[in-house]
């Protein structure tokens, strides 16, 4: 299977740093200038990884950031945010990072990886949140009304069966 990596970044350097670093078998490494072609690379492909710029032209990293966490397709995809100025990343998303791992610029290839093997964790502990609590359907009015109907029913029948429980002791002697 193709693992699919999106490189957001306005720096032609780092996109091709990051390209020489990544294996060349099994992923497809997609590259993104802006804020803008990025967003549209992330609905249009549904990388596995993303790598993202925080301070990018036209729509910024912060931004990018907030519609992937809002978004139940993206919530679980592995994220790697990339700057060489992390105050500006802590001014917005205070540490510790949970849900993100941060790479600082500029970077080698063992500090990108680690930073993408903690990524993949943490979207791996999003998505197994996510299968064990799912969000509830909606019960309409008629079916909650139904539903109480039953439930006494099975209290009424439950009675019936202990009286006749209690009868058929008393007759048999027990």
């Amino acid at each position: 299977m193709t693992r699919k990596v999106l490189v957001i970044d306005d720096s032609r350097v780092i996109r091709m740093r990051v390209k020489d670093m990544m294996p060349q078998e099994g992923l497809e490494l997609l590259e993104a200038r802006d804020g803008v072609e990025g967003m549209k690379m992330i609905r249009q492909h549904q990388p596995n990884l993303i790598l993202l710029d925080f301070i990018l032209p036209r729509k910024g990293g912060w931004d990018i950031f907030q519609e992937i966490q809002q978004d139940a397709h993206l919530h679980t995809t592995a994220l790697v945010v990339m700057s060489g100025r992390k105050e500006e990343v802590v001014e917005k998303i205070p540490e510790p990072f949970a849900y993100f791992a941060f790479v600082s610029k500029p970077f080698e290839k063992a500090e990108l990886f680690e930073a993408i093997r903690l990524a993949t964790r943490f979207a791996g502990e999003r998505l197994k949140r996510q299968q064990v609590a799912p969000t509830p359907t909606p019960v309409s009015a008629d079916v909650e009304a139904r539903v109480q109907a039953l439930e006494a029913q099975v209290a009424q029948l439950r009675g019936e069966l202990q009286s006749l429980r209690t009868w058929i002791q008393e007759r048999l002697g027990g």
